[in-house]
């Protein structure tokens, strides 16, 4: 069987990126974390049916979309800055 085809290698590079978004935080490489766990969910209900073009395109398109959502509701507005009113040893 060839490693595309396997639910525990797309789940293990979720987790691989996961730990790389904790990090290296600015919530890119949780998008592609979420594209692989979904992947690792489709291809183990699938039974890995699918072919390496489609488990591509479906990686992507996922990802990408969880790229924007993450970009949309954890992004400051424009010309906010963030600013600190406590000190967490307070």
């Amino acid at each position: 069987m060839t490693l595309w085809t396997e639910w525990w290698a797309w789940a293990s590079l979720a987790l691989i990126l996961a730990i790389l978004e904790v990090l290296a935080p600015g919530f890119f490489a949780l998008g592609f974390a979420i594209g692989a766990a979904f992947m690792a969910i489709v291809v183990a209900a699938t039974g890995a049916g699918l072919s390496l073009a489609w488990s591509i395109v479906l990686f992507a398109v996922v990802s990408l979309g969880a790229v924007l959502l993450l970009r949309r509701f954890f992004r400051l507005e424009k010309g906010q800055v963030k600013l600190w009113d406590t000190d967490i040893n307070d």
